[in-house]
């Protein structure tokens, strides 16, 4: 006889992450999954965000043989935005092609000859 608040040991306690325009597919614990996208849902702007970046932390846990909870702790140890993006720009320039790659926050400084023809 069982309780209703008993564990059923039957069940699959993993996520599959599929990703049709990324091509990923992976299959990752529950807990890890919750973490990573938790946090991500605190420190971004928009779900979608989230949701995407927690599929990017997975990649690039698998792509550099790093656990993912290891990344996630370098992550939450960033002082602020700024340093979380750059953190997360170097580890995604790592798994695009290097014709891609990211920058950080850099201005962008126009054609003196252009700007003048601008109206504002």
């Amino acid at each position: 006889m069982a309780t209703i608040n008993s564990t059923n040991r039957k069940l699959d306690r993993t996520i599959r992450i599929f990703d049709r325009f990324l091509n990923v597919e992976m299959e990752v614990p529950v807990n890890e999954f919750d973490a990573v996208n938790s946090y991500l849902k605190e420190v971004m702007n928009t779900k979608t965000s989230a949701d995407t970046l927690t599929t990017s932390i997975f990649m690039i846990a698998q792509s550099n043989s790093i656990p993912v909870m290891d990344l996630l702790a370098e992550l939450k140890q960033q002082p602020g935005q700024l340093e979380l993006t750059s953190t997360l720009a170097f580890y995604l320039n790592n798994l695009r092609s290097r014709a891609t790659l990211l920058g950080i926050n850099g201005s962008v400084v126009p054609n003196i000859n252009a700007a003048r023809n601008v109206v504002a």
